[in-house]
């Protein structure tokens, strides 16, 4: 039996939980087209996001490790599958929409810079306004990207919203939106110490004891420990949130992860930085002097919202081999 959106949307009704969102409640796009046959609004998001460029681009950017040695590190993409797998798992569970929760998973990093949480530091301190990637990914689905002949996406405000607060002051507004914020924290926690671990930056040894006595041992026990945590500690509430002993033993574990590899000089090598931050600095110090560069894209950009915001934009959905690329292109040529 074919299965059309109206049958899917009244589904929900039935199937998922009170206080999940509801595809046919939706709050709309924010230029009117017409409803998919088969596809709710949220699946259509997904889609959007799955096919779309900056997506694709999210293997060759970097989480933690900048090129590393080995097959088996995460990049900006796996990282985004992996929440998306963890967010699904808790959404299913709660009874809340998996569509909607899925497609905020893979939107939320769509913004992020070349070379990882540097690059966006490095991007920050240069362009006027300062540089946020949460903020660059809303933009990458609302202007940046192309659907047809029009800029955009054009995806509903309930993914644009959670894209938008996955990490900012404000709480998403939906609770698959939450679920997305804090399936974040727990995948990359968690998989930059199976990384770190590899690249022998730190032993299990290393792990501070109170809190794997809470969240447990080995990577896949801590993943479902917090999943459990989380969803018995969420169930009929209107806030996603993990008990207290469990939060504070996450966010103790992220604090050594901050310490000990974010900023452990084994990580952030001085000589790395430094080429980091020249190539994003004579990136944006180029294209700034030389407009004329930019692809043609860019040229509405520049006209809609001003030079910088375009070169900007530019930079900040490169990858890591691209942004290389173009800088040794830049240098040969002076």
């Amino acid at each position: 039996m074919i299965k059309h959106r109206e049958d899917l949307e009244k589904s929900e009704y039935k199937m998922l939980s009170p206080l999940a969102t509801k595809s046919a409640d939706s709050k709309g796009r924010l230029n009117y087209e017409e409803k998919c046959l088969y596809r709710t609004d949220f699946q259509r998001d997904r889609d959007r996001i799955i096919h779309s460029k900056a997506f694709r681009r999210l293997v060759h950017k970097t989480q933690v490790f900048i090129s590393p040695e080995g097959d088996h590190y995460r990049t900006r993409l796996t990282h985004t599958l992996e929440v998306a797998q963890i967010s699904r798992t808790i959404s299913r569970i709660l009874g809340y929409n998996e569509d909607l929760t899925e497609a905020i998973s893979l939107g939320h990093d769509l913004g992020h810079t070349p070379f990882g949480h540097n690059g966006e530091i490095f991007l920050n301190e240069i362009h006027p306004g300062g540089f946020h990637h949460n903020e660059q990914s809303l933009r990458v689905v609302d202007r940046l990207e192309k659907k047809k002949d029009n800029y955009g996406l054009n995806l509903t405000w309930e993914v644009r919203d959670g894209i938008l607060n996955h990490r900012s002051r404000n709480m998403p507004s939906t609770l698959e939106g939450q679920i997305v914020r804090i399936s974040d924290k727990i995948a990359y926690i968690n998989h930059d110490i199976d990384d770190a671990i590899r690249s022998g930056v730190i032993t299990e040894k290393d792990l501070p004891e109170e809190d794997l006595n809470i969240l447990g041992y080995t990577h896949g026990d801590r993943i479902n420990n917090l999943i459990e945590d989380l969803v018995n500690n969420s169930e009929n509430k209107r806030q996603i949130s993990l008990s207290e002993n469990f939060n504070y033993a996450l966010m103790h574990l992220r604090a050594f992860m901050f310490k000990n590899v974010y900023n452990s000089e084994k990580v952030k090598k001085e000589e790395e930085l430094q080429r980091i931050k020249e190539q994003i600095e004579g990136l944006y110090d180029f294209f700034i002097k030389n407009p004329s560069e930019l692809p043609d894209m860019y040229v509405s950009i520049i006209k809609e919202d001003g030079l910088n915001i375009a070169v900007k934009d530019y930079i900040a959905g490169m990858t890591d081999r691209y942004a290389n690329k173009i800088f040794d292109s830049i240098i040969k040529n002076k």
